[in-house]
């Protein structure tokens, strides 16, 4: 049986700055688990698999089953139901929401946060399965156990047609089926088993082109793997770490995730590195494509995508780049002299990544130069350090689930589902009741908050201050970013005005001004905030966006989300501590209020670039202009939020957008018009800050009797379709918020709405 290990680190190869707090990592244990729980898992993945087309999103049943032993819930209220004719009650919701709390504190872990699934994407666990056959780690790393639950995953989330998407729930692609493919092999399956399921994969990609037509990613993978050549690949040029900082096209002015990924990836491609050619290897080079291997046109596939994957096309520009490179430039940097210079290219890129490594215990920023970092040190050296201190980092990346074994997008979501927790918790006004919960989730933020900067020349590196701030997941990451430190402070400063003896001791002030210091720190020109730091370039460097599958990956563009949370935790931190910083911080909100209002959509949504989507962006658009000072009054921009959110309200009085909003940039229902429960508490929280209440308080009646039918027998809510999102096309999941925004929603309605306009009524 599976059972999730919590802030533990026993490997000798691992390093912490707070002993591994918010770790969380999966073990396999032959012993555990009684003949009742093992059947009930069991159950649940049977469930899951026969349901698998038409519910896509598992429901995180392994790892609940696991707390509601650990952790048992001592709440015995009964389940309240609304009908249409029935009034809501401030009875009836503190009982829905008791029940919610009681629930949801089960499954905090011990350390104060809230573990859950952060997958979703379908690209990651190819480039784990690749890293590790490549390097002769499969069999040492990943247990038959691993590798079972791998193929449960990678079966269980094959679409009907054959194929895999880029994410659980999109469409068939050739960057998903080819590497899912791939790594199904790799895992040990035959190019004949799973019951047909590999023959329907191998046929989908040989009848949409073959894998020639896959994605620029998809072409590197492939190619270290030995299964593709090099000279199918557009050039990436280590060189290009060498030009000065001062040129847009830096990859020091990219946005942290893109020059993350492309420096390994520029190391490999430099090297030309591939991993040792196998049996499996040469049958793949058979199975993928339909002419034989050595008679493929290498030239041809480099700019060949197949059109279910081109989020992105390559504009005319991109291709006369790629092929002055390829044919001009290349061919110069693999001789002498030139082969010097990519001597030199390839040494400064290993001192980029090594500091990556070291500066993130080993994680990296994400999943994809996670694996790509490890390769890469296994090339520079295959008994390095480097290689072995990233060998047990890889279990912070895999969760699993009732659907089998992914990897993570990140090693999870810790801080930022612990903040909006808090802040879901203290909305209910029963904070004295749940003081335990909030006490491990002060200490929890306390010991994830970043204490100091990176070592060295911070510009050497193409770094920004992170002292004070947040990360997304754990300290041990440490990457700083913007929203995660404006919510991280919010949630401190509310904790802080409680008593002690319920959300124990509160933050040091000065690790409250650090915080604010970060926040001031990453505000644009133009009054927006950013990601993880300073827009460093141009929009304009789009136009060299190599990645197909992907939009707006190049810059750190400002944001929505990032501005209102930053308006919303320099307003809170003002009231608390009116003398600090002032005319900096009134500035800071007054620029930040007018970006929002200017990035603001005609009709009157806001694009949420992080979450399931003018519902989520228009949330945050509201609350920062809100906590900036404006009303509906005084405000058209809020006007015309709220317009847009009653326009949207469905007949069953929720909210249900898709995520094909997301990639298509226009507003989607769910299919079927049906209601979601995280849509329907974001839509709730904008048009209570907006004061919906004074004017019509109907709309936020039937969004709340949705919530309150909506939660099941044992206080939970139930999985639905998938809410996260990131460079506009590929999903992700966000476990908790299922949890943290009906809790929000139903907190704020009763202590804003009810209390003031007496009995819910439709």
């Amino acid at each position: 049986m599976w059972k999730l290990r919590i802030a533990e680190g026993l490997n000798p190869w691992l390093r912490s700055v707070n002993n591994h707090v918010g770790r969380q990592v999966w073990e396999f244990d032959p012993k555990a688990g009684t003949p009742d729980e093992l059947m009930e898992i069991k159950k649940s993945r049977e469930t899951f698999s026969q349901n698998r087309f038409h519910q896509k999103h598992s429901a995180d049943l392994i790892m609940r089953l696991q707390f509601a032993k650990d952790n048992p819930s001592h709440t015995v209220l009964s389940q309240e139901k609304v009908k249409d004719t029935d009034d809501i009650t401030e009875e009836i919701l503190a009982n829905t929401l008791r029940r919610a709390l009681s629930f949801y504190s089960t499954l905090q872990a011990h350390d104060g946060h809230w573990p859950g699934d952060y997958g979703g994407p379908m690209f990651l666990l190819p480039g784990l399965v690749i890293t590790l056959s490549i390097t002769g780690a499969l069999n040492a790393v990943l247990s038959k156990e691993h590798c079972r639950e791998m193929c449960r995953y990678l079966y269980n989330h094959q679409n009907s047609d054959g194929g895999w998407g880029l994410h659980i729930e999109g469409p068939s692609t050739m960057f998903g089926t080819a590497l899912n493919y791939v790594t199904l092999r790799l895992l040990g399956e035959g190019a004949n088993d799973g019951q047909g399921a590999m023959e329907k994969g191998r046929k989908w990609i040989l009848d949409h082109g073959s894998a020639t037509a896959i994605t620029s990613w998809g072409k590197m993978w492939l190619s270290v793997l030995g299964a593709f050549e090099w000279s199918g690949n557009n050039p990436l040029p280590p060189e290009i770490w060498l030009v000065p900082y001062f040129l847009p096209i830096h990859p020091g002015r990219m946005w942290c995730h893109c020059r993350m990924v492309y420096l390994p990836m520029s190391y490999l491609f430099g090297k030309k590195v591939v991993g040792p050619i196998t049996p499996t290897v040469l049958s793949l080079r058979k199975e993928l494509f339909t002419v034989p291997y050595h008679e493929i046109d290498w030239n041809e596939a480099r700019n060949l995508c197949a059109k279910e994957d081109l989020y992105y096309p390559h504009p005319l520009v991109q291709d006369v780049l790629w092929a002055s490179l390829h044919k001009v430039v290349e061919p110069i940097l693999m001789r002498w002299p030139g082969k010097k210079l990519r001597e030199k290219a390839l040494r400064t890129v290993m001192e980029h990544i090594h500091y990556e490594d070291e500066n993130t215990r080993y994680l990296c920023i994400g999943p994809v130069n996670k694996v790509l970092n490890m390769l890469c040190c296994w090339v520079e050296d295959p008994n390095s350090e480097a290689f072995k201190l990233h060998i047990p980092r890889i279990y912070d990346y895999l969760w699993i689930a009732e659907d089998g074994m992914k990897m993570q997008g990140y090693n999870g979501s810790q801080l930022w589902d612990t903040a909006f927790a808090v802040q879901a918790i203290i909305s209910t006004n029963l904070s004295e009741e749940y003081g335990p919960t909030l006490r491990k989730a002060h200490m929890y933020i306390k010991n994830s908050q970043v204490l100091e900067d990176c070592p060295g020349d911070l510009s050497f590196w193409y770094r920004h201050i992170s002292k004070g701030a947040w990360p997304f997941s754990t300290a041990d990451h440490g990457w700083p970013i913007s929203d995660c430190t404006a919510e991280g402070l919010k949630a401190s400063l509310l904790l802080s005005q409680m008593p002690s003896e319920v959300a124990g001791e509160p933050v040091d002030v000065q690790r409250l001004y650090d915080a604010v210091n970060v926040i001031l720190s990453l505000q644009n020109g133009d009054g927006g905030f950013a990601t993880y730091e300073l827009t460093r370039s141009y929009r304009w460097l789009e136009l060299i966006n190599p990645a197909e599958t992907f939009g707006d990956i190049v810059i750190d563009y400002p944001y929505v989300e990032c501005t209102s949370a930053a308006i919303q935790a320099l307003t809170s931190f003002k009231k608390l501590y009116s003398r600090h910083r002032r005319e900096e911080i009134e500035h800071c909100i007054s620029k930040a209020a007018t970006f929002l209002e200017k990035i603001q959509e005609l009709d009157g949504s806001w694009y949420g670039s992080w979450g399931v989507c003018f519902t989520y962006g228009t949330w945050f658009g509201v609350k920062g202009l809100v906590a900036a000072g404006k009303n509906y009054s005084n405000c058209s921009s809020i006007c015309k939020a709220c317009d847009f959110l009653l326009s949207k309200q469905l007949p069953s009085g929720g909210w249900g957008e898709s995520y094909l909003s997301c990639q298509n940039k226009a507003y989607s229902n769910i299919e079927g018009n049906r209601y979601h429960v995280v849509n329907t508490g974001w839509a709730m929280l904008a048009l209570i800050d907006a004061g919906q209440a004074e004017r019509d308080p109907t709309p936020l009646h039937c969004a709340a009797r949705v919530l309150i039918n909506s939660q099941m027998e044992s206080g939970d809510y139930p999985q639905q379709e998938i809410m996260g999102v990131f460079n506009r096309n590929c999903m992700i999941t966000y476990a908790a918020y299922r949890n943290i925004f009906p809790i929000w929603a139903l907190g704020e309605y009763c202590s804003r709405v009810l209390r003031f306009n007496g009995p819910g009524r439709k």
